[in-house]
């Protein structure tokens, strides 16, 4: 299961509310785990490279896997889909469309780490232009939730 939406639109927020910690493999933890700072860029592609590495081992495991990262840009999608592909597992986006606005005030209000509003910006953007071309990308079911109440109201049954 991939979480995509743009910083401050609630991924992790939502993973921890519907999901067991086990379950959830976030990038800014994964940052932390290499770097002692979740917000340090530069310890990405190790972070990811984890990410990766982590999501194969449990999805040949036959576990749930929930991608909590931005995921707003295709190629980082295409190289998730393809792990999923090699264990034959299902695949589910969860989508949290918020406009940039809604973005950045919940960006501000985070006590932990303060994403800079042009990526921020950006990441809206990135995810804009590939929205609508989600459903082709592989995914087996695509649900995009276009407002906070829906974020916050969602039910999330586990199969």
């Amino acid at each position: 299961m991939l979480l995509i939406g743009a910083a401050g639109s609630g991924k992790s927020t939502l993973a921890r509310k519907h999901f067991k910690s086990t379950e959830i493999v976030s990038s800014d933890a994964l940052r932390a785990m290499v770097s002692d700072d979740e917000a340090d860029q530069s310890a990405s592609g190790d972070a990811f490279h984890l990410l990766r590495l982590i999501a194969m081992k449990r999805l040949r495991r036959g576990r749930l896997t929930v991608i909590d990262a931005t995921n707003v840009q295709r190629p980082a999608r295409k190289s998730l889909l393809a792990i999923a592909a090699q264990t034959s597992a299902p695949t589910t986006a969860i989508v949290l469309n918020l406009p940039l606005d809604t973005c950045l005030a919940r960006n501000r209000t985070r006590l932990n780490r303060l994403v800079d509003p042009d990526v921020v910006e950006k990441q809206v953007a990135d995810l804009t232009e590939s929205l609508h071309g989600l459903a082709q990308e592989g995914f087996q079911r695509v649900y995009v939730l276009d407002n906070t109440e829906d974020i916050d109201s969602i039910c999330i049954l586990r199969s």
